[in-house]
């Protein structure tokens, strides 16, 4: 029910009423991911190329609870973060099922695109340009006091020209000021930051509280990972890693690596969150290492275009242009429609 203050109602949070989906004209086609508790489908909506997750509410109520709060959380936070290194958000509703609707990224997860490339690596400077994507995609979100906690090459997709990182679910992202009640209930071990999961004992009534430096742990195995292409902690399952990184102290190999490198991942992936280098620094550090390695074209004196010549600011975070799959008029990119999976597109409320 819409409020007069131009908001929706829905169970545990309030939606500005432009983000409720209408699920008359929302249609399902072919499913394209799936997780523990959500599976995600292409779709149409309103005539656009639409990325729809569904998730499940559960069987039990408190599973049910536990999963409405995870969904209202999520869709809390794609609502006021805009940028262009992550996925749009288009609009959700919870009725008659939970259904988030993202832009439509056809050039799939950074995993696949890594396998499909084994045993080559990705060129140095394409490896260090998608790490930019992403660190710029959670300074936003750390500007916005949000940690992602769940950063991950399935959660990293790529557009359809394959030249774009976008970061996408925020299933277990959480407000940093909410951290003190935070458990473990994060994704896999093998990119997680040591804190989250290391049992090690508190003092009698403590609680456990880590804060936004676990990003930078997950984003120092995932740059590794880039520039790499192997996976870490190669030949130990998701515990063992997750084991050897918390009480061992084990890292993925630095050798081979060039300085500038060697020294970002050992910074960002520290056993004291506190020395990680926050978002801010980490895009700077890559900005550096790129203007080494592609050092920028000789500008042309600024007296041949007389003012129009000026050097605008740099795009802060939470400001950049979006970039959605279709423009106003409605069209489709013709690289992205060649892109397109064919399949057949069902009408969402009639299913459910």
């Amino acid at each position: 029910m819409e409020s007069g203050d131009g908001f929706y109602s829905i169970d545990e949070f309030r939606l500005d009423a432009k983000w409720l989906i209408d699920p008359k004209y929302l249609f399902v086609g072919p499913r394209i991911g799936e997780g523990a508790h959500a599976k995600v489908y292409e779709g149409k909506y309103r005539n656009h190329s639409v990325a729809v997750k569904i998730v499940h509410r559960g069987d039990t109520q408190e599973e049910i609870a536990k999963r409405e709060g995870r969904f209202a959380r999520e869709v809390a936070m794609l609502s006021r973060v805009q940028h262009k290194n992550l996925a749009k958000f288009i609009g959700a509703c919870n009725k008659p099922v939970m259904v988030i609707v993202t832009e439509l990224l056809l050039g799939g997860t950074l995993r696949k695109y890594l396998l499909n490339m084994r045993p080559r690596c990705l060129d140095t400077r394409v490896a260090v340009g998608f790490a930019l994507d992403i660190a710029r995609a959670v300074e936003c979100l750390h500007s916005h006091g949000i940690i992602h906690r769940d950063l991950k090459p399935e959660n990293l997709i790529l557009t359809a020209d394959q030249k774009t990182v976008k970061l996408v679910d925020f299933g277990l992202a959480r407000e940093e000021s909410l951290t003190e009640m935070m458990t473990a209930e994060t994704g896999t071990y093998r990119w997680m930051a040591p804190e989250l999961y290391s049992t090690v004992t508190l003092r009698h009534g403590e609680k456990k509280h880590y804060n936004h430096k676990v990003d930078a742990y997950s984003f120092a195995i995932v740059l590794w990972e880039l520039l790499h292409n192997k996976l870490p902690f190669e030949g130990m399952s998701n515990l063992q890693a997750a084991y050897a990184a918390a009480f061992k102290n084990t890292r993925p190999s630095l050798d081979d690596l060039p300085q500038d490198l060697a020294l970002i991942l050992d910074s960002c992936w520290n056993e004291d969150p506190n020395a990680r280098p926050n978002f801010s620094q980490i895009v700077q550090m890559l900005l550096h290492y790129l203007s080494i390695i592609s050092p920028p074209e000789p500008m042309i004196p600024s007296r041949v275009f007389m003012s129009e010549n000026a050097v605008l600011p740099p795009e802060s975070p939470g400001t950049s242009s979006l970039i959605a799959l279709c423009n106003n008029s409605g069209d489709t990119p013709r690289g992205e429609m060649e892109n397109k999976p064919k399949g057949i597109f069902l009408c969402f409320s009639q299913c459910y």
